[in-house]
């Protein structure tokens, strides 16, 4: 029954292979890659050129120096030497968030400030996610505070 087999594959049953083999470097064609694709950034030398056309130079105007942003610029930096005394300069740090003003402390202190503010707010609530990634960076400093942290010597 073994010859049934073997001479019925090799009579009817061809393996399927395709082998592409050229003699000569020349006989290979090329693929064209990325055919139909439009570069979109210019890479062609120093001046850009939009289809042969300039690109429009953009209108100048000068910045205004005496805006309210400018003009007020470091104006409470020596309120505690040259003011009356009675404010301190903390409290001139107005866009500053709560939890961040005034504090001389590294990310794990502050965390804990504005964990601490917030938890009496409706933030836990609102914005559950938020309040979990606050949850999870706290717990991995706290951790690695307690991991890492070198102590005093012992009194032995």
């Amino acid at each position: 029954m073994s010859w049934f087999g073997s001479s019925f594959l090799n009579t009817f049953w061809r393996p399927a292979v395709n082998i592409v083999r050229t003699r000569y470097h020349a006989d290979k064609t090329r693929v064209i890659a990325r055919y139909g694709y439009k570069e979109k950034l210019w890479s062609g030398g120093l001046l850009p050129r939009s289809q042969g056309l300039a690109l429009p130079m953009p209108e100048y105007r000068p910045s205004n120096a005496w805006s309210e942003r400018k003009a007020l610029f470091g104006q409470n930096d020596y309120i505690d030497i040259l003011g009356t005394g009675n404010v301190h300069p903390v409290k001139t740090l107005y866009t500053v968030p709560s939890w961040i003003r005034g504090v001389s402390g590294k990310e794990y202190h502050i965390l804990l400030r504005k964990k601490k503010m917030w938890a009496s707010t409706a933030t836990p609530q609102m914005r559950p996610t938020k309040w979990r990634e606050i949850q999870k960076r706290f717990s991995f400093l706290y951790r690695k505070l307690n991991r890492k942290t070198k102590t005093g010597q012992s009194p032995d």
